[in-house]
């Protein structure tokens, strides 16, 4: 029977270290978590700025609130485009450079939107091997030719677009990828882009609000211009601290995704409510260097707190206690069987630590690891704990 067929399948993913196990909170977002009534450190958020629970945006929500009611009552075309959609659309478009920018209700109904919009049938997508499951979601439903380049490899890449003889091509990648926490080498591929004339599509979920001057993202922080070819997207949960997604781009590519993305022209606007306390995140956001200077200095504290770990836990089958070089507040830490990895994030989880353990099919099989999330809400203390707890079970 098929139910029993599905019954064997959620057997299988519990024998294989694969069950994901959803815990509800008892506390607002932040570092300090409370499950069960278990009090714990958490490092699993991708609030990298500490702005979720931030005063500022709860009192521009209030005023939202007060103004606006709660929902937008339909979508942006029909009648749910109301005058705070419009005004951070607006502040957007500035803070990032591009001339116009486009609301989302998620990341990923915003990457579902932009590559079908911009290519289908006898076009090509050439997409890093290790992008974001949207993204891959977005190549599927485009119906384009999928090739896929190895992860960060500019002269693969290049020789695919040269073989190529698709009449449109995308280059489509994260900017900075959630689960190595590494970055896109986005000048060599803005540079392959204007050489065979192709879209540059970039996701920078994990970037935005983080890199670059100001926060502007991962454009900033390579220092790369609005290029006309060039369609960012960005996400508002993670270091804007509140929820939704924008795509920026050039005028005319902005009007096009208005007219003819169906997970824009199809889904009801998000709330007014969340509208107004992203305006406030953005001057945050714009005014947050001291955030971002101490959430590097946890970073530095991290990695070198974990130093040599994989030589403490050489005697460990099955591991390797790797730390991924990164530079940014994603620090995943390789361990390597997806058991062992269980083993250890529960080992962590009864010191009140709560570390995430990642596993196929989000990452490559044997390599599971945890991904520690560190934000600028984050102590040096806190960070102290985790330190000292993952050198005492290496």
């Amino acid at each position: 029977m098929i139910w029993n067929e599905l019954q064997g399948e959620l057997e299988a993913l519990q024998r294989d270290g694969l069950w994901r196990q959803r815990r509800t909170l008892e506390l607002p977002c932040g570092p300090q978590a409370r499950v069960d009534g278990r009090e714990l450190i958490s490092f699993c958020s991708n609030d990298y700025l500490g702005l979720a629970n931030d005063p500022a945006l709860i009192e521009a929500a209030c005023a939202g609130a007060n103004a606006w009611g709660v929902g937008s009552g339909a979508s942006h075309l029909v009648s749910g485009h109301l005058a705070p959609h419009a005004v951070l659309e607006e502040k957007l478009a500035a803070f990032t450079g591009f001339p116009r920018a486009l609301l989302f209700s998620t990341g990923y109904l915003a990457n579902l939107a932009i590559v079908p919009a911009l290519v289908g049938r006898r076009d090509a997508v050439f997409a890093d091997r290790l992008n974001h499951a949207s993204l891959i979601d977005a190549v599927q439903l485009s119906r384009a030719d999928s090739q896929r380049y190895p992860h960060g490899d500019l002269a693969a890449l290049e020789r695919l677009l040269t073989a190529s003889p698709a009449r449109r091509k995308l280059i489509l990648t994260d900017a900075v990828f959630s689960m190595d926490g590494d970055l896109a080498p986005l000048p060599g591929l803005l540079a392959l882009a204007e050489r065979f004339d192709a879209w540059l599509v970039v996701d920078d979920a994990h970037g935005f609000g983080v890199l670059g001057e100001h926060g502007r993202g991962s454009l900033a922080h390579f220092g790369l211009p609005a290029a006309r070819r060039l369609v960012l997207m960005g996400t508002l949960g993670k270091a804007a601290g509140a929820a939704g997604a924008f795509v920026a781009g050039d005028t005319t590519v902005i009007e096009w995704l208005e007219q003819r993305a169906r997970t824009y022209i199809f889904t009801t606007a998000s709330s007014p409510i969340v509208a107004c306390a992203l305006a406030a995140s953005l001057d945050l956001i714009s005014g947050g260097d001291a955030r971002r200077d101490h959430l590097w200095r946890l970073t530095a504290q991290l990695r070198d707190g974990v130093s040599g770990l994989a030589e403490l836990a050489g005697g460990l089958a099955n591991t390797r206690w790797r730390l991924l070089p990164s530079p940014t507040a994603i620090q995943p830490l390789i361990i390597g069987d997806n058991h062992e990895t269980l083993r250890i994030a529960g080992a962590l989880y009864e010191r009140g630590l709560w570390v995430p353990a990642i596993r196929p099919p989000t990452v490559p099989a044997s390599s599971a690891r945890l991904r520690i999330s560190l934000t600028a809400a984050h102590s040096a203390q806190q960070v102290g704990r985790l330190v000292d707890a993952l050198r005492e079970l290496a």
